[in-house]
């Protein structure tokens, strides 16, 4: 992919040059694990550019003629966004704020959010997911996830469930709390069969096996009905020894779920540490393996298992080596790139531990779901990406992950 020297964007590559080589950069979004220097080598210092300031049009292999446009800047660390039927848009920040962008202008932060504990022990907690109930033009049910306050500094992973009244979230409750303290990333997707999927990540570090625990709900996916509870099937229902919400396991740090359109099958994107990113398809109680298998290693480059696939473990439908950060995801199924169908999309902070290498990268598979071939893109932005969404109208809608972060979309010129 590459941005195109034209009339609109041409002022747009000069900005982005100047800013590269600039002796004074404003920003930058460092690791946890950059911040301790037993836990990795130094970091890269190497800042954040300033996004266009006007439309760029660029090409991809499949669909030539494109154009991204910057929608709303100025959020901070925006985590992820719901398409209102009205055409508005919510997009939660992770210092626990819910914004509207409406007809081009961001609102303050709405009322009736819950009380946030952001920061934690690695500073990655806070607001976190937005999703609409299915039957939402009928019972206008917002879901979020979020790390609710337990102690000092401390947040455990929740979901709550709240009313949109059109301006505000009235009558928010919380529906689940998972008791995860430590925790980071969560996600959220309404499943074919109308249950909650929701990833709840535990520590990252390979020493700490909570993911591996039954009886506690770091590092696994969990299924809910749409009021919290736990429904009859869920696979380790009245076993001893497992929490009851259990639906996988052996997760390191969910940052997307999905719905594959054809399949129906739950997918979801899990953060390796350095490389070994998955994308893995969600199987009721599997176990996927974290930390006694993987495909990464550890900041110092040592292997964190001798054999990467192990039997009793499941195997990920696509892994990252060198690892690109992995979080959100989309499957493209709208008509606006017809190039695009069948695709899907999915965003990353950066490569290989490498600043300004932020990137959406777009994977094809074969009618079986196997991987084909992969596309980075927008990688000359220099943004570390944070989510993508097909919206309503068929486009892709991004949010970077920045503390200036903004949200931007990619249309067909």
């Amino acid at each position: 992919m590459a941005f195109l020297a034209h009339r609109l964007a041409v002022p747009v590559v000069v900005a982005l040059v100047a800013s590269s080589t600039h002796a004074v950069q404003p920003r930058q979004t460092l690791a946890p694990h950059e911040l301790k220097n037993s836990d990795a080598p130094p970091p890269i210092i190497w800042s954040t550019p300033d996004l266009p300031s006007r439309p760029v049009d660029f090409e991809s292999a499949e669909e030539r003629q494109l154009r991204l446009r910057v929608l709303s800047r100025h959020l901070d660390q925006p985590w992820s966004i719901a398409f209102l039927p009205d055409g508005a848009l919510l997009i939660t920040e992770r210092i626990g704020t819910v914004r509207m962008l409406r007809n081009g202008r961001l609102s303050d932060p709405i009322a009736g959010v819950p009380a946030v504990q952001t920061g934690g022990p690695r500073g990655l907690q806070g607001l976190m997911d937005v999703v609409l109930h299915p039957d939402f033009a009928e019972n206008h049910w917002v879901y979020l996830t979020y790390h609710k306050p337990v102690g000092e500094d401390e947040g455990a992973t929740t979901l709550a469930r709240g009313t949109w009244d059109g301006t505000r979230l009235v009558d928010v409750q919380d529906i689940f709390e998972s008791g995860a303290t430590d925790t980071e990333a969560s996600r959220l997707v309404f499943g074919r069969d109308g249950m909650i999927y929701m990833t709840i990540s535990a520590p990252g570090s390979p020493s700490v096996q909570r993911s591996q625990d039954p009886d506690d709900y770091a590092g696994k996916v969990v299924r809910l009905l749409d009021d919290g509870s736990v429904p009859a099937d869920d696979p380790f229902l009245n076993r001893a020894g497992y929490r009851p919400a259990i639906f996988t396991m052996g997760h390191r740090n969910g940052h997307a779920l999905a719905v594959n359109p054809e399949t129906g099958d739950v997918w979801a994107t899990e953060q390796g540490p350095s490389g070994g990113d998955e994308l893995n398809v969600l199987r009721p109680g599997r176990n996927y393996g974290w930390p006694f298998v993987s495909y990464g290693r550890d900041y110092w480059g040592a292997r964190l298992s001798e054999h990467p696939s192990v039997e009793g473990y499941e195997d990920p439908a696509v892994v990252w080596l060198p690892s690109i950060g992995l979080t959100g995801m989309t499957f493209y199924t709208g008509d606006r790139f017809p190039r695009w169908k069948r695709n899907v999309f999915v965003g990353g902070l950066r490569e290989g531990g490498i600043p300004r290498t932020g990137q959406l990268q777009r994977i094809v598979f074969n009618e079986r779901w196997e991987e084909l071939r992969r596309e980075p893109m927008l990688m000359e932005l220099g943004q570390r990406i944070r989510d993508v969404r097909q919206g309503p109208d068929g486009l892709l809608y991004v949010l970077t992950a920045e503390e200036d972060g903004a949200l931007l979309r990619i249309e067909p010129r």
